[in-house]
C-alpha cells in the first residue's frame, strides 16, 4: 500500500462518524439512508462523509433502482492494521525489556 493511501485510510479513519458507518457496513450492505439513520446530520452531510469512505477505498457505492448502496470494502484497513502492528510487535518489545529491567533492579535491591 502506498503511503498517500494509507494516508487517506487514516484520515477516513480518524472521524467518528465514519468509523460508525464502517461499523454498520461490517454487517453487511446499506442504502444511504439507513447509514444517515443514526446520525442528526443532513443527507448531504453524510454523503460527504461517504465520499471521503470511499475516496480511501473504504467503502464501494452502487446504485440499484433508485436505491445507493454501500458496501464495506476492508483492503485498505487490512493494510492499515499491517502498518500498526508493527508497531505493536515495537512496544511490546519495550515494554519487555523495561520489565526484564525492573526486575533485575529489585533482584538486586
Amino acid at each position: 500500500m502506498s503511503s498517500s493511501q494509507l494516508d487517506l485510510t487514516f484520515q477516513a479513519l480518524a472521524d467518528s462518524t465514519r468509523r460508525g458507518i464502517l461499523e454498520r457496513l461490517a454487517r453487511g450492505q446499506a442504502t444511504v439512508g439507513e447509514l444517515a439513520e443514526p446520525y442528526d446530520m443532513s443527507m448531504a452531510a453524510v454523503s460527504k462523509h461517504l465520499k471521503v469512505l470511499e475516496k480511501a477505498g473504504l467503502i464501494s457505492r452502487s446504485k440499484q433502482a433508485q436505491w445507493r448502496r454501500c458496501r464495506l470494502e476492508a483492503a485498505p484497513l487490512s493494510e492499515a492494521q499491517k502498518w500498526v502492528e508493527k508497531y505493536r510487535k515495537f512496544w511490546e518489545l519495550q515494554l519487555s525489556q523495561l520489565d526484564e529491567y525492573l526486575k533485575e533492579g529489585l533482584d538486586n535491591g
